[in-house]
């Protein structure tokens, strides 16, 4: 099978970048799970409808562009590398009809008169042959990006920005979670045009740190606290959205919900690569990857910034133990 390859040209020539990407998708396991649906990208590219400026008709950019946009940037910067093809995942559909079928009955509808699109997306293009282990996890570079429509305002001009999410991190091969930190995050991405997203793409993929990425999963790997310490943490957890604005100013922030904290309860007792040990201590590796797996469960629009929480929450952790310094969390 043949790797990606460079590609340079006009935006209707990009989904040429993703037929020379190798078969194997980017993992065979869902990277998230909550309210979403797993959409190959030839249906994308050749039957969802475009959103466009309702003032002057003019389209935004497709879902399939920014894949492809990524894809092609992907194949520039780690040419000759092995490259799977994006696993993409949609919610949220927004459905429609042609004009012919406008009186039938919904249930009478023929395929090839509904229209659709899905107004937020996610992808991850996965590179295999980019790898190192963590306490015995494969990981692998991975590549990027959210799209949410509900961020555009469609009622304006083509000239109006438009939003998107970027990152490039690893993946935990062992269970699919996703590590993500700051430095390889672009949350609040505002572009006009296709060629300003591959700009800022091409960017984040540049300056992104992989090795002191590692560096600091690997620390994860080298201290550890105790059940005791675990339960004041959960505890801690569930005070932390209750509390009054000025008490949480010197606390690091906590964006998971209950539904999360609670899957990280059960998952830390349930036999499992990232469960306690059998004298109830766990390291903070396997806490981390507690929260990243529970993430999952979250909404296309809050996955990455609770995947960038996981590792600073976790990363703060770390330098107290290491250290021996006072946490809120822990004491």
């Amino acid at each position: 099978m043949e790797q990606i390859t460079s590609f340079s040209g006009s935006t209707n020539q990009l989904p040429m970048v993703l037929q020379n990407v190798q078969q194997e998708q980017s993992g065979s396991k869902t990277f998230i799970e909550a309210n979403t649906v797993d959409i190959p990208f030839s249906e994308i590219k050749e039957e969802h409808i475009i959103p466009v400026f309702v003032k002057d008709n003019e389209p935004l950019i497709s879902h399939a562009e920014f894949i492809g946009a990524a894809a092609e940037i992907t194949a520039d910067i780690f040419h000759g590398e092995r490259i799977l093809k994006p696993a993409v995942r949609l919610s949220h559909p927004i459905k429609g009809r042609i004009p012919d079928a406008k009186d039938k009955p919904a249930h009478m509808l023929l395929d090839r008169e509904k229209t659709i699109y899905y107004e937020r997306m996610m992808f991850v293009i996965e590179v295999p042959t980019i790898q190192d282990v963590v306490d015995g996890n494969l990981l692998s570079l991975t590549i990027g990006g959210v799209k949410a429509y509900n961020l555009d305002n469609l009622y304006s001009r083509a000239k109006s920005d438009q939003h998107f999410k970027v990152f490039v991190g690893f993946k935990n091969r062992v269970c699919t979670n996703l590590c993500v930190f700051t430095d390889g995050f672009l949350g609040e991405l505002r572009v006009k045009s296709l060629d300003q997203l591959k700009a800022s793409i091409q960017m984040l993929i540049a300056g992104y740190n992989q090795e002191q990425h590692l560096y600091q999963m690997k620390q994860f790997a080298e201290n550890y606290i105790t059940e005791q310490q675990f339960a004041h943490l959960i505890g801690r957890c569930r005070m932390y959205h209750h509390m009054p604005v000025e008490y949480k100013k010197d606390i690091p922030s906590l964006l998971f919900g209950d539904q999360q904290i609670n899957t990280v309860v059960r998952d830390f007792y349930k036999d499992s690569s990232f469960s306690r040990d059998s004298f109830g201590n766990i390291n903070l590796w396997k806490l981390y990857n507690l929260l990243t797996g529970a993430n999952k469960s979250s909404y296309i629009d809050s996955f990455l910034e609770r995947g960038v929480n996981a590792f600073d929450l976790v990363n703060d952790l770390n330098h107290c133990v290491e250290h021996k310094r006072q946490s809120w969390y822990l004491n």
